[in-house]
């Protein structure tokens, strides 16, 4: 990985292994094929933005659902 350019810093480093799974996992639903190599320079700008938009899409129906959760603990200790 010396030539990744990714200036994207992980908070949590155990999380990389979760999203590289979501990466591959969203990339098939959408029937986008990674190379078997690795390589991924000759992916359509397109379809990795479809892969990146799927993710936020499910990192942010997860929060949800947390916060979801959370609000409906604190609503049980305001009775």
């Amino acid at each position: 990985m010396a030539n990744d350019r990714n200036s994207n810093q992980l908070v949590v480093q155990q999380a990389r292994a979760a999203l590289d799974q979501m990466k591959y996992e969203a990339a098939q639903e959408l029937g986008i094929q990674f190379s078997k190599d690795g390589y991924h320079g000759e992916m359509l700008t397109k379809d990795a933005g479809r892969i990146g938009g799927n993710i936020t899409r499910r990192l942010v129906q997860m929060a949800e659902q947390q916060l979801a959760g959370q609000a409906g603990q604190a609503g049980q200790f305001i009775r």
